[in-house]
């Protein structure tokens, strides 16, 4: 089996060459990676300007899927040339004793290729309830499903996952020997993203199913 230690990089350009100690080029890392990510960061070019766009995703076995309005340029692009998709996930801010040994610690990754776009009808609809299980997981069951119209003013695209690194940096500082007597604190303020109480929309009555009540045990 595979570990982290033992992957090589899937191509040139996915290889990490400032620290490669926190590379990480395996499937599994990869994947928790973007599974805990509801927000992607899109890099591209067209002739105006180089763009770095926000987009919701969610992964789906090797391939890391977007939707967006048939007329978004972004979407236009993404399948005539080369992207780059980035997942940051911030862990924590290291405190050194000297400043220029300060830290962060963060779980990332990057993703290169060309999206192509979902076309089969029946792949469609299952990408976008398998977006919104991703949401909330019980989801889809409860809402009016997507109309023909509201289909077919969405474009789905995906990318293959198989040129890809994730980077990953954790634990305390690492301070040179002479600054090891500042006086200064040094260690770890740890960071996470914390689920708050749901807020109920005032016109609605529903009880709040398993899911929402469930919501900050997450």
């Amino acid at each position: 089996m595979n570990t982290p230690e033992t992957v090589a990089a899937p191509s040139e350009r996915t290889r990490i060459r400032r620290i490669p100690t926190n590379a990480h080029y395996d499937r599994a890392t990869l994947h928790a990676i973007v599974d805990e990510a509801y927000i992607c960061h899109i890099a591209f070019a067209d002739a105006q300007s180089a763009h770095c766009i926000p987009t919701a995703c969610w992964r789906e076995g090797d391939h890391l899927y977007i939707h967006g309005s048939n007329g978004s340029r972004m979407l236009k692009r993404l399948t005539s040339d080369e992207c780059c998709v980035t997942i940051t996930h911030l862990d924590g801010l290291v405190l050194a004793r000297a400043a220029f040994n300060h830290s962060m610690n963060y779980r990332s990754a990057m993703v290169y290729g060309r999206f192509e776009v979902v076309s089969d009808e029946g792949e469609r609809h299952r990408a976008l309830e398998n977006f919104m299980e991703h949401l909330a997981p019980g989801r889809q069951a409860e809402v009016r499903p997507g109309s023909d119209k509201e289909y077919a003013a969405t474009t789905i695209l995906r990318i293959s996952l198989a040129e890809a690194a994730c980077k990953i940096r954790s634990g305390g500082p690492v301070d040179d020997a002479e600054d090891m007597q500042q006086p200064a604190w040094a260690g770890v303020l740890p960071l996470a993203r914390v689920p708050l109480a749901p807020q109920r929309d005032a016109e609605c009555t529903t009880a709040a199913p398993a899911y929402v009540q469930q919501w900050q045990q997450a």
